[in-house]
């Protein structure tokens, strides 16, 4: 995917550490993010039966870290790729 992605001209980064920083001390390996575009999207990557909210907590917490505003969970283990693909906005509640 992040090949197919970097073809297109995206700037494409994977596995990119997402630290925490807690009353001053930075913990530079807190989370990986899967993929972030053009460092405004991140992609996270599951293939499990069904999307859960731990995902979705996940993936909002990685936009809250790296300040970013869009994120989409993609899940290869849905039946239909079109039922596996959840959009989460940061600062907007579902």
């Amino acid at each position: 995917m992040a090949n197919d992605l970097s073809k297109h001209g995206l700037d494409v980064q994977r596995q990119v550490a997402v630290p925490i920083i807690y009353e001053g001390l930075e913990f530079s390996e807190g989370f990986r993010a899967d993929i972030i575009v053009n460092e405004l999207v991140i992609l996270e990557l599951k293939s499990v039966e069904q999307i859960s909210k731990v995902h979705h907590k996940q993936l909002l917490t990685y936009l809250r870290l790296k300040q970013v505003k869009l994120g989409y969970i993609l899940n290869f283990g849905a039946a239909l790729m079109k039922d596996g693909i959840k959009r989460i906005v940061n600062g907007l509640e579902n």
